[in-house]
C-alpha cells in the first residue's frame, strides 16, 4: 500500500488549488485543553442475556477501536467493523449492511471526541436502543496548537470547528484508558467473561506500556529543535503533547480531512516551513496527497506517508495498533531526525 500511495503521489498533475492551514510564522503553541470539547462518558450497561455458547455482538466504528476490542474481547466476542481498511473516518458513509450489524449489535464501541460525524444517522437508520460506548471517554481532549492560532489570527469564525482533537489514539497512554474502557463495558454486558476481559486488559496495557517506552527511546533520537511537525490535517496532537513535539502546522486547517483550507494559509506554512527548516511533511496513506505535494515541490520538504485513522491491510506494516503506532514512529524519526 505504501509503494502504491508513493506512485499515486509523483504521478500527480501539481497544479492544483492552493490551499492550508498553519499557526502563525512568529510563535509555536503547545497543546491546551479545550474549553469547547464537551468530555464523553461511558453509559450505564446491564448485562445481556446470551443463551448457550452465543457472543457477544459487538460492533466497532473503525479498524483502530475494532483492534483494542478485540485485544481485550479475544474469541468471547463476536465484532464487526464499521469503516472498511483504508477508509477515512472523517468522510465515511455507512452502507445498509452497516445499519444491519449496528440494529442487530448487543454494544457500539465508538471513538468518541466527535470523529464519528455520522454515528447519529447511523443510529437513527438502525432504530434500535443499542448501546454506544465511546471508548475515549474520560480523557481530556486537547485543541491542537495550529487549530488554536487559526481560530486565533486566520480563521474565518463561521467555518470553525467546535471541540479538541478527536484523534486520541496517537498516544498509548490514552490508549490504556481505552483498554480501560472497554473491559469495564464488556464486563458489565457480559458479567460471564469478566474475568478473562479484565486479565486481556492487564496483558494489553503491559503491552501499552512497552510500547510508550519504545516511543520515548525513539523519540530521543532526534533533535530538540527538529521536533517540529507539519501534518495533512491537525491529527498528531496527543502524540505531539506526550511526546515533547510542537505542531507548527497543517495543510487542512482543522481536525477533520473534510476542512476547506485557503490559499493565504499555503503561504503562511510555506513561510513556516522555511522559517524553521522543517524537513519533512507527514500525509496520510489514505488521503489525497496531492495539495501536499504542491508544499513540498514549493518549500523542498520530503512528504513521508504515515497511517491516521486505519490500520493497514492484514499482514500490512501497520495492521495492530502497536504496529500501526511503531510504522509511524520510525517515520516520524526518519524524517527529522537529520
Amino acid at each position: 500500500m505504501v509503494q502504491c500511495w508513493i506512485r499515486r503521489l509523483f504521478g500527480l498533475v501539481l497544479v492544483l488549488p492552493l490551499a492550508l492551514g498553519l499557526v502563525g510564522c512568529g510563535s509555536l503553541l503547545e497543546a491546551t485543553p479545550s474549553e469547547e470539547a464537551t468530555p464523553d462518558v461511558l453509559p450505564a450497561l446491564t448485562a445481556t442475556h446470551l443463551s448457550g455458547q452465543e457472543r457477544l455482538r459487538v460492533v466497532a466504528t473503525t479498524s483502530l477501536v475494532a483492534d483494542v476490542v478485540q485485544q481485550v474481547g479475544g474469541d468471547t466476542i463476536d465484532l464487526q467493523v464499521l469503516v472498511p481498511l483504508g477508509a477515512d473516518p472523517h468522510s465515511f458513509t455507512p452502507a445498509p449492511q452497516d445499519v444491519a450489524a449496528v440494529a442487530n449489535a448487543d454494544v457500539v464501541f465508538i471513538n468518541g471526541a466527535g470523529l464519528e460525524t455520522f454515528l447519529e444517522k447511523l443510529l437513527e437508520s438502525a432504530g434500535a436502543e443499542v448501546p454506544v460506548v465511546p471508548v475515549s471517554a474520560g480523557i481530556t481532549l486537547l485543541e491542537g496548537a495550529a487549530h488554536a492560532e487559526i481560530d486565533a489570527e486566520h480563521e474565518d469564525p463561521e467555518s470553525h470547528h467546535d471541540g479538541g482533537d478527536p484523534h486520541t489514539w496517537f498516544s498509548p497512554r490514552n490508549v490504556k484508558l481505552w483498554t480501560q474502557n472497554i473491559a469495564e463495558s464488556l464486563s458489565a454486558l457480559d458479567p460471564a467473561h469478566s474475568t478473562g476481559y479484565a486479565a486481556n486488559a492487564r496483558t494489553y496495557t503491559k503491552e501499552l506500556e512497552a510500547l510508550d517506552l519504545w516511543i520515548t527511546d525513539q523519540v530521543a533520537q532526534i533533535p530538540p529543535a527538529n521536533r517540529k511537525l507539519v501534518t495533512d490535517h491537525t491529527v498528531l496532537t496527543y502524540f505531539a503533547e506526550a511526546y515533547g513535539f510542537e505542531q507548527l502546522g497543517a495543510i487542512i486547517p482543522g481536525y477533520s480531512t473534510l476542512a476547506a483550507p485557503s490559499a493565504q494559509d499555503l503561504a503562511r506554512l510555506e513561510d513556516a516551513i522555511r522559517q524553521y527548516d522543517v524537513p519533512a511533511v507527514f500525509v496520510g496513506i489514505t488521503l489525497n496527497p496531492s495539495i501536499a505535494a504542491q508544499v513540498a515541490q514549493d518549500t523542498g520538504v520530503q512528504l513521508i506517508p504515515v497511517y491516521h485513522g486505519s490500520l493497514s491491510e492484514v499482514g500490512g506494516p501497520a495492521d495492530t495498533y502497536l504496529t500501526f503506532m511503531r510504522y509511524n514512529v520510525k517515520a516520524i524519526v526518519g524524517g527529522l531526525r537529520q
